[in-house]
């Protein structure tokens, strides 16, 4: 069957209410993980708060959820979800109050639905405004229309800062670590202030409740991580060596990450820290490794030299069902935006996505062991892109989606 003939996921139903009888099936799950790992929850200007209202979450890993659902206890509430989290479970995920989202993309729908989750169903609405779990366990780009959707639902605005959830499974090594989980919930913004408050000043709210740093919380708490791989698959985020400027030719295993091309090796402390075996450490912290190499992609744009382009193996996901792999096509990403194109079956196919339509870029390392991919989204299907012979690429790739993003936007701010 063809792409095009495939049924589509129903984004039209409305958020239905979390079934009473699985809400203490989600406790009995959620509790036991966040007590393994003695979860402290903090409470600020949470005083009188009851559902409904807005509940914006960090995003690092899994636990999340348990976390989540021992923050909100004892109430219920409707969590936004990514399409992929549905696969082969869409009933179960819709009578635990999930709503359907594709990432990246403009989606009136799932306003109106985040509006019938909290004045019909009168639960918390949860969202990852993240969309993907922390690369390095510092905050990710948001949107900026975050602040306009809280103003028009006219409910008051918390936010979920959680501390410790990447630590304990980096997205680069999905491996369990033991580690002490902390959070903060704190009310950022009132009913009435939602209404009193311009967009400006609820993003910036937002914002600085937004703001964490996880190799910092590890040092604060005083956390040592004696995961013997602990640095294995770090490599994916940290892809360009900054002893020799080369990239995609970092590799690493056990507790080293090194460059392929000059040789330079790096340990990771059991407190995160990075050293260099021999000569110069130029970052100690991960986070600030990872912000130099995003200033080289910005700099590669503005001299006008970026550009990408390989062939890819292209997996669709227009429904609950599962992936079908469709083949291989062509993509190029450049000042320009992503162009996939390709044949399928016969038929021609064309994917567009402008500069101006993605403000980031989801990507996945190592996805169910076909190798790393990043997806790019329309209303109704997900096409999952692998690239074939450019390696270690993904990293760079969302990178160069959100600074052409920035500039694009700085650059229409100017006209």
């Amino acid at each position: 069957m063809k792409d095009s003939q495939v049924k589509r996921f129903d984004m039209l139903e409305k958020p239905r209410k979390q079934k009473w009888y699985l809400v203490p099936v989600a406790w009995l799950l959620a509790f036991p993980t966040v007590w393994k790992h003695r979860l402290r929850i903090r409470k600020h200007n949470m005083q009188g708060v009851k559902p409904p209202y807005i509940l914006l979450c960090t995003h690092h890993a899994f636990v999340d959820f348990s976390v989540t659902t021992a923050a909100i206890f004892p109430h219920r509430a409707n969590y936004i979800v990514a399409i992929d989290g549905f696969i082969k479970r869409e009933s179960l995920l819709r009578n635990v109050g999930c709503i359907c989202k594709r990432k990246f993309t403009n989606d009136i729908l799932l306003i109106r639905h985040i509006k019938h989750s909290l004045s019909v169903n009168k639960h918390i609405c949860a969202i990852y405004p993240e969309a993907r779990y922390t690369l390095v366990g510092t905050t990710a780009i948001l949107p900026e229309s975050l602040g306009k959707m809280c103003k028009l639902m006219k409910v008051p605005v918390v936010v979920l800062n959680m501390h410790g959830d990447y630590l304990s499974q980096p997205v680069w090594n999905l491996t369990k670590r033991k580690v002490r989980l902390e959070a903060d919930m704190t009310q950022i913004a009132t009913k009435d202030e939602t209404q009193s408050l311009s967009i400006s000043e609820i993003n910036e709210r937002i914002r600085e409740a937004f703001v964490y740093d996880e190799y910092k919380y590890q040092l604060e708490s005083n956390q040592k991580i004696k995961f013997k791989d602990r640095a294995k698959g770090l490599h994916k985020v940290l892809y360009v060596c900054p002893h020799c400027l080369t990239e995609h030719e970092m590799d690493s295993d056990g507790a080293l990450i090194w460059c392929n091309s000059c040789h330079k090796t790096y340990s990771m402390g059991e407190d995160g820290r990075i050293t260099a075996l021999e000569g110069k450490t130029e970052f100690s912290h991960i986070p600030d490794w990872y912000e130099f190499e995003r200033e080289l992609v910005k700099k590669e744009i503005l001299s006008g030299k970026y550009h990408f382009e390989d062939r890819v193996t292209v997996d669709s996901l227009p429904n609950a069902d599962g992936y079908i792999r469709l083949g291989e096509a062509n993509l190029v990403h450049d000042a320009n935006g992503f162009k996939l194109e390709g044949d399928f079956d016969g038929e021609h196919f064309l994917l567009k996505k402008e500069v101006e339509s993605m403000y980031s870029l989801h990507i996945e390392y190592d996805y169910f062991g076909q190798g790393d991919c990043l997806d790019l989204s329309t209303l109704d299907n997900t096409y999952y892109l692998y690239p074939l012979t450019k390696k270690n690429v993904v990293t760079k790739l969302h990178f160069a989606v959100e600074e052409l993003h920035k500039l694009n936007k700085d650059t229409d701010a100017t006209v």
